[in-house]
């Protein structure tokens, strides 16, 4: 049975369990610098998790823009974990926690090889390709 629980503290087990995810999809396989992936934003970020019992497989964070949306980022489902629509099931979730807090938006920077997933959720390019980390990306948004 899958949960999702969330946190703001960077001390909780919740938030390190994201890391460990993070850190295995970011920094081990896509090469993403440590210093990159870990940043100033992390104690100002919801970071959430998704379980299976208590195995954590996938996660995600936001943090609150100026203009009452949310930006989403670091979203990382495990390699033993793909094409379980788990990815779907955690941003999902984060929608529905968003539309409930009254935020009127989602913004992220997805890398392109995902755009067709993000797709798929309702979200629509805006702007120009850029790279990030060394990897192409386009913002995509979704409304509320």
């Amino acid at each position: 049975m899958y949960q999702i629980k969330y946190t703001t503290d960077i001390n909780s087990e919740i938030y390190r369990d994201s890391l460990n995810i993070r850190t295995t999809v970011f920094v081990k396989e896509q090469n993403v610098p440590e210093d990159i992936e870990i940043d100033k934003l992390e104690d100002h970020c919801t970071h959430f998790v998704l379980y299976d019992d208590q195995t954590p497989m996938a996660t995600a964070r936001f943090f609150v823009t100026e203009d009452n949306g949310i930006h989403v980022q670091r979203v990382a489902v495990l390699k033993e974990y793909r094409q379980k629509h788990l990815g779907s099931k955690l941003l999902k979730y984060i929608f529905d926690f968003a539309k409930k807090e009254n935020y009127q938006y989602v913004i992220l920077g997805a890398q392109d090889h995902a755009q067709m997933f993000y797709t798929k959720l309702g979200f629509k390019v805006v702007g120009e390709q850029y790279k990030e980390a060394g990897i192409l990306h386009h913002d995509m948004k979704l409304e509320l």
